[in-house]
C-alpha cells in the first residue's frame, strides 16, 4: 500500500472515534498492552509527560513541547485528533512523522493488527511510542485522547502527570457528573509521581486529592500558586505577567496563542516546568520559557486555537466543541472588534447540542455545515434545533 492506501486502511478497517464515536472506545488497555509488548514496549524507552483534561490539554501539550525544544531537548509530541494530515498527531521537534514511516509501520504490523483487532487510536498510540523510541527522543509530551484511566496512552510511566481542568464532555463514556469525569481523568495519576492540576474546581479537587493521597503522588494546583495579570493582545500575541504571592515571577510573557483563555494553560505549563526542574533531571531555563511561548505555533505546528485565518475580512477559527470550550470562545468574540458577525458552525451527534447552541451569540448570521463523518449532525437538523426564531440562518449545507 502507498501512503493514501495505508490511511484508507486505517480509517475504514479500524474503529475510529472521530468517525463512529463511542463504539470505537475500548473499555480496557488490553489491546494497547498486547500491541506494545509485541513492539518490545517502546513506551519504556523514553521519558514522558502525560497531559489530560477536558479543555486545554492540546494547547498545554504544545506549549510544553515548544519550551522543551527551545531548551535543546529532542522532544516528541503526541496529540489527537488531527485537523488536516494524520501525521500531525506524531511529531519530533515539530517535524511530522514521515509518510514512509507510517506506511512501513502498518505494513510490518498488519498481521498483528489483524490478530489483535485494535481501534484506530490504539494503533496510532503504538505507532507514536515506536517512533519516539526509535528516534531516541529525550522526552515526549503525550496527550490523552479521551478520559484518562482507560485511555490507550495510560501505559506510560511519566515524569509528571498534568490535568488541565474538568467540564462536562463525553458523558456517555466518562460519567454524568463532574466528580465521575474527574475520577476518569485522575486515572493518569501514578504512584510517587507528581501531578499538576491546572484549575482548582470545587467538585473535581477533592477527587484529585483523594486519588493522589491513595498512591502517594505529590499534587499541586497551578492556579492556587500562580496568578496571571495584565492581559493584552497586541500584534497577534498574548501578553501577560505571572505572580506568586503578589511577587512578579514572569514579567511580560508573550505567547503566540492569542485566546484569552490561554492564560489558564500558561499557568499550568509554568507550574509543570517548575516541578520538572525540582523533581527530575530535566532543567528548563526562564529564557527557554520566554522563547518557547513566543513561537509555539512555529515550533510545533499547532493550529485551530483561536487562529486568525484572514485579516481582511477577519476570519478566526477555534476548535472549541463543548460547553466550557464554547464559553471561552464567546469571551474572545466579545473582546474582538467587528461590524457584523458571521458564524460557520457544525457539530457531531453525541455532544450537548442544545446547551452549546443556547450559549452562541444571537446577533449573528449562521452557516450550518456537516463534517464528513458518520458521527456528524446533519446541517438541516442542526438548523431545525435552533428553532428559527432566535438565530438568523443564511445557509445549511
Amino acid at each position: 500500500m502507498n501512503y493514501q492506501q495505508t490511511l484508507n486502511y486505517l480509517y475504514s478497517k479500524l474503529p475510529m472515534f472521530t468517525r463512529v464515536g463511542a463504539s470505537a472506545f475500548k473499555k480496557d488497555l488490553t489491546n494497547t498492552i498486547i500491541f506494545c509488548e509485541a513492539l518490545d514496549n517502546p513506551q519504556h524507552k523514553f521519558k514522558s509527560i502525560h497531559v489530560a483534561g477536558t479543555n486545554g490539554k492540546g494547547s498545554t501539550s504544545h506549549m510544553l513541547a515548544a519550551i522543551l525544544q527551545e531548551q535543546g531537548y529532542k522532544t516528541g509530541l503526541y496529540t489527537s485528533p488531527h485537523l488536516k494530515d494524520f501525521r500531525e498527531r506524531i511529531r519530533i521537534n515539530g517535524k511530522m512523522i514521515s509518510k514512509t514511516e507510517v506506511v512501513s509501520f502498518v505494513k510490518n504490523q498488519q498481521k498483528l493488527i489483524n490478530e489483535v483487532e485494535p481501534s484506530f487510536f490504539e494503533v496510532t498510540v503504538a505507532l507514536a511510542f515506536d517512533h519516539f523510541a526509535k528516534h531516541q527522543v529525550d522526552i515526549a509530551i503525550i496527550e490523552v485522547g479521551l478520559g484518562g484511566r482507560l485511555d490507550s496512552t495510560n501505559i506510560i510511566q511519566p515524569e509528571i502527570s498534568v490535568i488541565t481542568n474538568i467540564s462536562m464532555d463525553h458523558t456517555n463514556m466518562l460519567g454524568n457528573t463532574l466528580e465521575e469525569i474527574a475520577g476518569e481523568k485522575a486515572g493518569i495519576i501514578k504512584k510517587d509521581t507528581p501531578v499538576v492540576i491546572g484549575e482548582t474546581q470545587e467538585k473535581s479537587a477533592p477527587v484529585f486529592l483523594a486519588n493522589a493521597k491513595k498512591i502517594d503522588a505529590p499534587i499541586l494546583f497551578a492556579d492556587a500558586m500562580l496568578t496571571a495579570r495584565d492581559f493584552k493582545i497586541q500584534n497577534s500575541k498574548l501578553s501577560l505577567s505571572v505572580y506568586q504571592d503578589d511577587q512578579i515571577k514572569y514579567d511580560k510573557l508573550i505567547c503566540d496563542l492569542t485566546g484569552i483563555y490561554q492564560h489558564k494553560n500558561i499557568l499550568t505549563v509554568l507550574k509543570s516546568l517548575e516541578v520538572l526542574n525540582e523533581k527530575t533531571s530535566f532543567k528548563v531555563s526562564k529564557s527557554s520559557i520566554y522563547s518557547g511561548l513566543k513561537q509555539v505555533k512555529k515550533l510545533t505546528g499547532l493550529q485551530g486555537r483561536w487562529q486568525t485565518l484572514s485579516k481582511n475580512p477577519l476570519v478566526i477559527c477555534d476548535t472549541g466543541h463543548n460547553e466550557a470550550g464554547i464559553a471561552e470562545v464567546i469571551k474572545n468574540i466579545a473582546k474582538t472588534p467587528f461590524e457584523k458577525l458571521h458564524v460557520v458552525f457544525g457539530m457531531v451527534k453525541d455532544k450537548d447540542i442544545s446547551k452549546v447552541l443556547s450559549m452562541m451569540p444571537k446577533n449573528a448570521t449562521y452557516y450550518f455545515c456537516k463534517p464528513n463523518l458518520e458521527r456528524a449532525l446533519d446541517a438541516m437538523e442542526l438548523e431545525e434545533q435552533v428553532g428559527g426564531s432566535t438565530f438568523v440562518v443564511a445557509e445549511a449545507i
